[in-house]
């Protein structure tokens, strides 16, 4: 006989985690190939991506952007450096690790995007550029929801317990 639980749980294909990874795999699919054909991984990828739309951005905000752990990053900024992609930038905040492209970064970037590009409108068309926008702007607004949450201390988010009989 099956357990019971006392609350039913939603379906394996109702829940939110298991769809966004799904999704995350499937749009993966469709553009890592490019990122493979230059010799990148993803986290590499994302690096790029980020500093391509800065002039320098320091270690602390391209782990938040790019949703990377600093030691994995201080391992791609290794790798992108030792390739000539990224340099060090000087500041005058010496515990603070500034990057750039390089000219040889950007024109990798640009190279890997004029290949996905194709992909990217194929995607739009398919799916529709206006729920493209629209998807994206509604999943940029469940993570800052998510991450309001995790700030409001756990006995306000939470209802307050109900007292038993006696006490």
């Amino acid at each position: 006989m099956a357990p019971q639980h006392k609350t039913s749980l939603r379906k394996f294909e109702k829940s939110l985690p298991i769809a966004l990874l799904r999704s995350r795999e499937a749009t993966t699919r469709l553009f890592k190939p490019f990122i493979d054909s230059h010799d990148l991984t993803m986290p590499q990828w994302r690096v790029l991506r980020a500093l391509a739309e800065a002039e320098a951005l320091d270690a602390k905000t391209l782990a938040e952007r790019c949703v990377i752990l600093p030691p994995s990053l201080t391992r791609i900024f290794r790798c992108l450096t030792q390739r000539g992609l990224i340099a060090q930038v000087d500041c005058n905040d010496a515990r603070r690790h500034m990057v750039r492209l390089t000219d040889a970064g950007r024109a990798l970037f640009e190279e890997v995007v004029e290949e996905s590009e194709p992909s990217y409108r194929r995607l739009a068309e398919a799916f529709g550029a206006e729920r493209l926008d629209m998807l994206l702007d509604l999943l940029n607004e469940l993570r800052d929801t998510v991450q309001q949450m995790d700030n409001t201390p756990m006995e306000d988010a939470l209802p307050p317990l109900r007292r038993a009989a006696g006490r």
